[in-house]
């Protein structure tokens, strides 16, 4: 269903159906297989889809800092005046986005939602704090986005509209390969952040579906830690602290710092199943080695449209706030065959290491991909042009490779950067700390007796693109799901249970209706497109 801002005056609970599990695909460690499809066991599976799941690899490329109207308001119409051209094929379904006579050119806001050109790729970093996320959705008006999260002003471009530059939006102009798998292949037009805040909340609910647990281990709390038990000293992140020091030699050394000390996430499930798996970050590959007496350090750079970034941002990798998942010296794998198995790189990798994987036959079913800062999206420091670059480069040699017939990609987003989004989710998890604003101060709903606080959500609207030969083809999903929807997915393929504690993967949404697990459809075809223009 969609669901608008009005029907947000007050808090709406809503509980999401468990969706039934998919079967069990075999890992590769449980066959003792390369997972190469010149096994005869895999051959042989290939043959009797039947007996599980057809998908035996699961991508998630995991980009930075989009809202889901910031790329798609207009699909699938594009104004074409200026970049690549995009024409949407006939049957190409409309999606809850903007348009005229409506939200387009009637908003409530102070600043009516513009377009950015092909041309205005390079924009400033929007507000995308906890607190003022919630003051932007005005208790479902939506209406305060440029007092509450905007930002703009020299010297950064705003296309002169000061803070309103957060109600920007790109088409298919610009956003034109995101545009061209979204027709081909399956979007979803009702996904959400599962909470709201920056990026590492994002992460640690894509992996563990759970942002309570942490303990500072340096800095201030203010703005990143929240609902701090005074006895164990353990609350909820909220910001963006970095992981601690003992967990990760590239951490910022100024930075507030903290630790995941309670729970676990999708490692734990996916190691005690001897499913393969691994986490893939641009620069993490350190550029001087760890001794015995000095740590690694990360300080590979690239120049892309925004200018200079250094390639490896800390907060941005979630498994290294967990001790049972940290590869504290971003030590390389012991060889190419171990990649994906638990070994000195404990399943943290650079981005070099997924290609040997790929290109070796040794790519682990689950994947997680973080591009280089350069590519990933965020605004201030990347854009969506060098961010297509990396998807379709990416994409294209997955779709090349031996894999593809038996593999999903799913693309999403860490949270919206506060750019405008006109749809609120529903409110699955109440919060009552000082920090949450949705209903008012101290208000996002009331809390149950028991609730970690400080978890408020679901929170914005982003996208998300399913990419497979077992996707629906042309699809747009509109039922509810959000970042832990991946991790229930996993979980569901590889049966490997829940992580409990309070995790969102007990009440996320299902994937499935991205999917078309039909025999007697067509499978989706490649869709191989040119990186500078997107275009096929």
């Amino acid at each position: 269903m969609r669901l608008t801002s009005a029907l947000y005056a007050a808090a709406l609970v809503v509980a999401i159906a468990m969706p039934v599990g998919i079967g069990a695909a075999r890992s590769e460690s449980e066959s003792g297989k390369s997972g190469r499809r010149d096994d005869p066991e895999r051959r042989k599976d290939s043959e009797n889809e039947d007996e599980g799941s057809p998908i035996r690899h699961l991508v998630v490329i995991f980009q930075e800092n989009v809202s889901f109207d910031h790329y798609f308001a207009t699909y699938p119409k594009a104004a074409n005046t200026d970049g690549p051209m995009f024409t949407a094929r006939a049957g190409t379904p409309i999606v809850n986005g903007l348009f005229k006579g409506g939200l387009l050119d009637q908003n409530p806001n102070s600043t009516q939602p513009f377009r950015l050109t092909h041309a205005q790729a390079v924009t400033c970093d929007q507000d995308h704090g906890y607190a003022n996320e919630q003051k932007a959705y005005s208790a479902g008006a939506m209406n305060k986005f440029p007092e509450t999260v905007g930002t703009g002003g020299p010297p950064c471009f705003d296309a002169g509209k000061g803070k309103g530059l957060v109600m920007g939006y790109y088409d298919g102009n610009t956003v034109t390969a995101l545009w061209n798998y979204a027709q081909h292949f399956a979007m979803s037009d009702n996904s959400f952040s599962t909470g709201f805040g920056p990026s590492t909340p994002g992460a640690l609910n894509l992996v563990a579906g759970q942002t309570w647990g942490a303990m500072l281990t340096q800095g201030s709390a203010s703005g990143n830690v929240t609902a701090i038990d005074p006895t164990t000293q353990i609350g909820t992140i909220i910001g963006d602290p970095r992981p601690s020091a003992a967990l990760d030699d590239c951490t910022i050394a100024t930075a507030s710092q903290a630790t995941m000390v309670a729970g676990h996430n999708i490692g734990h499930l996916l190691n005690a199943h001897q499913v393969t798996w691994g986490w893939f970050q641009g620069g993490f590959r350190p550029t001087k080695a760890a001794t015995a007496t000095t740590p690694a350090v990360c300080a590979s750079q690239h120049t892309g449209l925004s200018g200079v970034s250094t390639d490896y941002i800390p907060h941005h990798e979630p498994f290294q706030y967990y001790a049972e998942t940290a590869n504290p010296h971003h030590l390389t794998p012991t060889s190419a065959a171990h990649i994906g198995h638990t070994d000195r790189a404990n399943h943290q990798y650079d981005l070099e290491d997924f290609l040997t994987a790929l290109d070796t036959g040794h790519l682990p079913a689950v994947s997680y991909l973080k591009a280089a800062a350069y590519q990933d999206g965020h605004a201030g420091y990347s854009n969506p042009l060098d961010e297509q670059v990396f998807l379709v480069e990416t994409i294209n040699r997955l779709m090349q490779s031996e894999e593809w017939e038996h593999m999903a990609i799913v693309v999403l987003y860490d949270d919206s950067d506060g750019w405008y989004d006109h749809v609120m989710g529903p409110v699955l998890r109440q919060s009552n700390t000082p920090d949450d604003n949705l209903f008012g101060p101290g208000n996002c709903g009331t809390a149950a007796a028991g609730a970690h606080e400080g978890r408020c959500g679901l929170g914005p609207r982003q996208p998300l693109l399913l990419i497979s030969p077992w996707a629906r083809q042309n699809f747009a999903d509109h039922d509810v799901t959000d970042q832990s929807s991946v991790l229930r997915f996993i979980e569901d393929n590889w049966e490997l249970g829940r992580l409990g504690g309070q995790s969102s993967d007990a009440t996320a949404g299902s994937l499935m209706r991205l999917f078309d697990f039909n025999e007697d459809h067509a499978r989706a075809p490649r869709l191989i497109l040119n990186s500078a223009t997107g275009q096929p």
